[in-house]
């Protein structure tokens, strides 16, 4: 560890709340020359007070730990980067346009990585009106299930919510070219083109 990076870090993130050494130490009911021997590198928070400093300065134990933030490149959040994450424990489902550091019930999540659909995943799509009514024959039971499906094209993002023992059936409007991303509780995620 690196008690200067990490003190310079803190310093910056305490700046950026509007926070005097005071205030940050009193929230934490240490004294202020703690925090302030912090900034200057001349010692390390103790890693009991670790989750309750990256609470309160709004960043992860490791960023702390590293004494450096790295940032993203402003991408304009462009829906077609989007990345999806799936908890395999309680099956969360989030999502980024962008790099992210995503964990859920305590573990780090990799982004699921698409496959184009085969035969026996394949959705039916049908065009009704200005709607596409989506279906499949896929089974629906609580160990094998399709999860969600998410239409996506460059700026918008419609996702439909599955459970077990449902029907999977639904409609989104047709908002024209984009992918049909859907996640098979079994298999992963897939793709289809529309």
């Amino acid at each position: 560890m690196d008690c200067e990076k990490i003190g310079k870090l803190i310093y910056q993130l305490r700046k950026e709340k509007t926070m005097t050494q005071k205030q940050l130490a009193d929230s934490m009911n240490i004294s202020d020359k703690t925090i302030s021997k912090w900034e200057r590198g001349l010692g390390c928070p103790d890693v009991s007070l670790l989750p309750e400093l990256s609470l309160i300065l709004g960043v992860n134990i490791e960023e702390i730990l590293t004494g450096n933030l790295e940032l993203n490149e402003a991408i304009g959040g462009n829906m077609k980067k989007l990345k999806f994450y799936v908890c395999p424990q309680c099956n969360n489902i989030m999502t980024a346009t962008g790099e992210a550091n995503i964990s859920c019930c305590g573990k780090r999540l990799e982004a699921l990585v698409a496959e184009k659909a085969t035969e026996s995943h394949a959705l039916i799509i049908e065009p009704v009106e200005d709607e596409l009514y989506v279906s499949s024959a896929h089974e629906m039971k609580k160990d094998h299930y399709i999860s969600f499906a998410a239409y996506v094209t460059g700026d918008k993002v419609f996702m439909v919510k599955q459970y077990p023992e449902w029907n999977l059936q639904f409609r989104f409007h047709k908002l024209g070219h984009g992918k049909l991303y859907f996640y098979c509780s079994n298999h992963g995620l897939f793709y289809q083109l529309i």
